[in-house]
């Protein structure tokens, strides 16, 4: 059952076609799979179809000639999946009420159940607490093939390392991690993702894999957290935050630079160390208080912002009621369109219940193609020209993009508070977080 060492011409399935399974689709078929990308939302397989992504990392010249070439086939239909030799299921697991939601994955698995066949590989790539692969994904899986798993199919998890907009590390020379429940598996999962990427990394269990990338959020979460709280003493003890960062960030080892923010976004820092503090309540009795208090850093910058935003209209004898507020930025980072629990929905909101006049821009998040946060649909987007800036009365820097025209913004707002410290030096109206 095991495959050559660099597998082609695969039938490859990979179900859910977002910021995750589209650039690992695409990346299949480049390399000579034969790739079906599995969705749900009819609208966004309507836009693949014909050649139009929804993605930043994936062009639509990307696309072009794998669609032409049939090469890569988008499908809401999951009779499309039969046949497949390798599956690779990519759908979101996010928190509902503070547990885990793995509806996604156990449907997915549902759907592959169905069309698994003796020989075919499956990996689970959601991001998931350790233990998923073998106690919820592996008997699904098992019910609706007939089929064990080690003896008739392989089985495997490897966590996404997928970072929206970031053109250095991609998908192909990112290593990737692999296991499997088994040798056979393993090799199985290995063979098949070094045909995909530079490096792979295997460990010796799938709960070792999911945990790595737990680890990975979790470390990311917890210090953004430090880098949060300690910016809001620096600021109350008469100290620049960031020249501390910038001076330590000079030591050359043992140290690791970490930035203050709005708050945290997307799918990872939200909610990932949250799934590994659920299951050692769960499976332990016990609370993982690091994460616990990452959680309650992170979750309350929004509402320092806005904090801040108040003490600085205040001190220019403004009151927020009745204020234009402009916030640049939608995204919950610099350069993506991706607007997964980004913090500005929580700011807007508290800003607009206050009694605010909220409006903002961003040149990323445009239309309903990429995803939205809760709250966000309502929120009129406006163009930065300087007679905007100048009627605003306060302009709020949340996601530093390239595409702004900081000179500009400098220029005619009247007072900024800078949440990513991108406007240093620019003058006194320009407050850093």
């Amino acid at each position: 059952m095991t495959r050559n060492h660099k597998p082609r011409g695969l039938r490859v399935v990979v179900v859910g076609q977002g910021y995750v399974g589209l650039p690992l689709a695409v990346r299949a078929a480049e390399v000579g799979h034969h790739v079906v990308g599995l969705d749900v939302d009819a609208g966004r397989i309507k836009r693949l179809v014909i050649g139009e992504s929804y993605v930043e990392d994936i062009s639509d010249k990307r696309l072009a000639p794998l669609l032409a070439a049939s090469a890569y086939r988008p499908t809401v239909d999951p009779s499309d999946c039969a046949g497949f030799d390798v599956a690779v299921v990519t759908v979101p697991t996010p928190l509902r009420d503070g547990a885990p939601d793995l509806s996604h994955v156990e449907e997915a698995a549902r759907t592959l159940g169905h069309h698994l066949t003796r020989g075919a590989t499956v990996v689970l790539e959601s991001t998931t607490y350790p233990g998923t692969t073998e106690e919820v994904f592996r008997p699904l899986l098992e019910r609706g093939s007939g089929l064990t798993a080690g003896r008739d199919f392989h089985l495997g998890y490897s966590p996404e390392r997928i970072d929206p907009g970031n053109p250095t590390w991609r998908l192909e020379n990112t290593p990737k991690v692999v296991s499997g429940i088994d040798p056979s598996s393993m090799e199985a999962v290995r063979a098949f993702y070094a045909s995909l990427v530079d490096t792979v990394v295997p460990v010796a269990s799938c709960k070792e894999a999911e945990l790595t990338k737990l680890l990975e959020n979790t470390f990311r979460h917890v210090n953004i957290a430090l880098a949060n709280e300690l910016a809001i003493f620096a600021h109350d003890l008469g100290i620049d935050v960031w020249a501390a960062i910038d001076a330590a960030s000079t030591k050359p080892f043992g140290f690791m630079r970490f930035t203050p923010g709005p708050g945290v976004g997307g799918h990872c820092l939200p909610v990932d160390p949250s799934y590994l503090s659920w299951r050692v309540e769960r499976a332990l009795g016990q609370n993982f208080r690091f994460v616990e208090l990452a959680n309650d850093v992170n979750n309350h910058m929004p509402d320092y912002v806005v904090r801040r935003l108040v003490a600085g209209l205040n001190e220019r004898g403004k009151p927020l009621k009745g204020s234009r507020i402009l916030l640049l930025g939608l995204a919950y980072k610099a350069n993506t369109g991706d607007a997964r629990e980004t913090p500005a929905t929580r700011i807007a909101e508290l800003l607009t219940g206050m009694g605010a006049e909220v409006q903002a821009a961003d040149p990323h998040v445009l239309d309903d193609a990429h995803p939205r946060a809760v709250g966000l649909a309502g929120l009129q987007q406006v163009d930065v020209t300087p007679a905007r800036l100048a009627a605003a009365d306060a302009v709020v820097l949340l996601a530093d993009h390239d595409a702004f025209d900081y000179p500009l913004i400098s220029a005619h707002a009247p007072y900024i508070l800078d949440c990513r410290r991108r406007l240093a030096g620019a003058g006194a109206h320009v407050d850093s977080l």
